[in-house]
Order: C-alpha cells, then sequence, then structure tokens
C-alpha cells in the first residue's frame, strides 16, 4: 500500500518484494515493478500474498534512533485517536485538501452511527465506541462521504481496504 508518515514512505525503503499468487506461484518484484504511489502498489490491483520484504536501512545511533521513534509515539498519542480501537486512517488525503480538515468543517467530528463513530480527536479516523459493527462502520463512512461531497463538491478515498462480501 506504499504506507508513510511524517514526509517519509516505504517505498523510499523497499528493495524487493517476494509475494505468491493465488495459484501458489512465488514471484519476486523489484522496486520498480511494485509502481509505488499515494497510499498505492501493485498490490491494489494485482492478487498477490506478500511473503517477504527487503528494505534498505540507514544505520544510526540507537539512542538516537530511540529518541525519534518515542518522538513519532508520542506525536501520535496527542494527535490520534490511539485510546479507541480503530483500523487507523480512515481516508486518504485529497489532492489539493486535508480530508480531516474538511470532515471537521462539514461538523462530523463526533458523528455517530451505531457505535461506530468519528473521531473527535482526529476526523480522519473512525472509531468503535464499543460495540460497532462493519455495518456501522461502512454506513459511517459513506454517510461522510456524502456529507463531504455535498458541501465542498470534493470525492474521498478510503485508505483502509475494505475485504470481504459487500
Amino acid at each position: 500500500m506504499n504506507a508513510g508518515a511524517h514526509g517519509k514512505e516505504m517505498k523510499e525503503i523497499v528493495r524487493t518484494v517476494k509475494a505468491i499468487d493465488y495459484q501458489g506461484n512465488e514471484r519476486e518484484f523489484t522496486k520498480e515493478e511494485l509502481v509505488f504511489g499515494y497510499r498505492n502498489s501493485i498490490f491494489q490491483k494485482e492478487k498477490y500474498i506478500i511473503t517477504q520484504i527487503v528494505l534498505n536501512l540507514q544505520k544510526g545511533k540507537k539512542e538516537e534512533i530511540k529518541a525519534k521513534i518515542d518522538k513519532y509515539r508520542q506525536y501520535r498519542k496527542e494527535r490520534q485517536p490511539m485510546e479507541s480501537p480503530s483500523a487507523g486512517s480512515t481516508f486518504k488525503r485529497g489532492n489539493d485538501f486535508i480530508t480531516a480538515q474538511l470532515i471537521d468543517q462539514a461538523g462530523l467530528k463526533g458523528y455517530k452511527i451505531g457505535d461506530a463513530m468519528v473521531s473527535t480527536k482526529h476526523s480522519g479516523f473512525i472509531i468503535n465506541n464499543g460495540k460497532a459493527t462493519a455495518k456501522d462502520v461502512l454506513e459511517l463512512i459513506e454517510y461522510i462521504k456524502e456529507k463531504v461531497y455535498e458541501k465542498f463538491h470534493k470525492k474521498i478515498e478510503l485508505e483502509i481496504e475494505i475485504m470481504g462480501e459487500e
């Protein structure tokens, strides 16, 4: 998916990926074959199970690495709803907008369907406020998409992947 945070993305450190298709055939992909984009790679289009990733990591001093990890952990704790169950950041950023800001401006922070709720800490997250069902979450996602489009004429896209039958 090319996850990223703090201005960095996986595409910067991935060297190769081994994967198997649904028939059991193994394939090794080069970085170029992975066709990385914003929260996207070849694996959103082609069906494979990733079995191995080779990364190019930089050496560093243990204390400096730990300090950076602690800083990022604190940043997330302050700005993201880490205290509540969620699937992580629900929506991608737009090309010319920040989706969480549009959700805020549409007045949806704290909006609930069943026990699924737009986080009051960060509107880009849908949290489980107790006993949210998949149906609650999916209905809330659609409601958010509709309201943001009605108010701003912007189509927002999911960052999470919906799996299974609909």
